[in-house]
């Protein structure tokens, strides 16, 4: 069986099978005093292969939490988290939604991170009938399902993903478009789809496949991947990464002493906190990714909420911190526009309004798949920086050929 068809059944089975019904889901009997808190529930990979990811993202709805009751709270009550781990497995973010709904009846939930964490999770909320925002997983087969409540918080999913990398290589003069392109990707519901996209593009432009190959979440060497790379060498590489995975490919690239002229990679370089260390500083220089936000953006209250964040947690916000934090507004902006905690109301008025975020202004079609796409950035003078599109460029160009490794 392969992954996406496994992936596709454990969503299934969670959708089908799941037998917790929960009346409280929406509004119904005593209206509840303003002393008690609403209690919001969602499961985190706080351990396990993409820990270094998550922990900024419950920085991020740790902060939200805070500003919200600063100000009075929601609908004028306290908010209180309650927030699990998963470890990053599938099995585990099923049974900890479960319990967050049947057990610990938490008002309202907020998502967890990764497409395979949330394929499976969504599930469990679609089933009992609450409003399921994620602050990641862009995959599409997520938006397949059938689901009513669950809203992506990010400006494009997998599907668009690829668009700016391939806008930017058609548009390339004959002769600086490399020849050859390598591609090598996790297997995630989120990374094939969009390495698979980028691989049709490339070959419609003429570009020639000489590796192509993916990779266990589990894997921890690509010593022999990176060899195989080397041996075959691309003038552009495409990596799928997660997490640590993207520092650790390049790694090895760097042992066999092979630099690509143009590197893309997802997700693990948009880790604007600790990519460059893990890689080397410096060695960033030029790798292209796809990002919703960086440091720099201009978007309403961008510029508060990242010096906010570096008052309370002493480190510099991420793209993983501002994505959780975007989801949290949006659950905040439909549970204020509606007046209380209606499951189905709040999914009505997110379907039928753009909310302004941290990330742009978000509206979603009756899949909860967000109307816009995602920028593509490259690493610049050591600052992850918007290449396109133009208007979100502030000027800046993309360098290319990538240089080589330092150090």
């Amino acid at each position: 069986m392969s992954q996406r068809t496994r992936l596709r059944a454990l969503a299934g089975a969670v959708a089908l099978t799941l037998g917790v019904t929960l009346a409280a889901c929406t509004t119904g009997g005593d209206t509840p005093s303003t002393d008690d808190p609403i209690r919001i529930g969602a499961s985190l990979p706080l351990t396990g292969p993409v820990a270094d990811r998550s922990g900024p993202g419950l920085k991020g709805y740790e902060l939200w939490a805070e500003q919200v009751n600063e100000a009075g709270g929601l609908l004028g009550r306290q908010v209180e988290l309650n927030i699990l781990d998963d470890g990053f497995d599938q099995d585990q973010v099923v049974s900890n939604y479960t319990k967050l709904i049947s057990q610990d009846k938490v008002d309202l939930l907020l998502g967890t991170l990764s497409s395979f964490l949330n394929l499976p999770a969504s599930a469990v909320a679609e089933r009992n009938g609450m409003l399921y925002v994620e602050p990641s997983g862009g995959a599409a087969e997520i938006f397949e399902q059938g689901f009513t409540r669950l809203f992506f918080a990010q400006p494009g999913t997998s599907d668009t993903l690829p668009d700016r990398f391939l806008e930017w290589a058609g548009s390339l003069p004959e002769g600086e478009l490399p020849a050859s392109a390598a591609y090598v990707t996790q297997t995630d519901p989120n990374t094939e789809p969009a390495v698979q996209g980028i691989q049709d593009g490339l070959e419609a432009l003429g570009v020639e496949t000489v590796y192509d190959e993916s990779y266990p979440a589990e894997q921890t060497s690509f010593d022999a991947v990176a060899d195989a790379i080397s041996r075959a060498a691309p003038g552009i590489l495409i990596h799928g990464a997660v997490a640590e995975d993207g520092a650790s490919l390049i790694q090895a690239l760097q042992r066999v002493g092979f630099s690509p002229d143009v590197l893309f990679q997802t997700n693990s370089a948009t880790d604007t906190l600790n990519f460059p260390t893990a890689i080397g500083e410096g060695n960033e220089e030029g790798i292209l990714t796809v990002v919703a936000w960086t440091p720099t953006s201009d978007t309403p209250g961008s510029a508060d909420f990242v010096a906010a964040y570096q008052e309370k947690f002493g480190e510099a916000a991420t793209e993983d911190s501002v994505a959780s934090y975007a989801a949290a507004q949006i659950l905040q902006a439909a549970v204020e526009a509606v007046g209380e905690i209606d499951q189905d109301a709040l999914a009505e008025w997110l379907h039928a309004n753009t909310v302004t975020t941290i990330l742009g202004d978000l509206s979603w079609d009756e899949r909860g798949v967000p109307q816009g796409s995602l920028s593509l950035a490259q690493w610049q003078d050591g600052t992850l920086t918007i290449v396109l599109p133009v208007e979100a460029a502030g000027g800046a160009e993309i360098a290319n050929p990538k240089p080589g490794w330092v150090g």
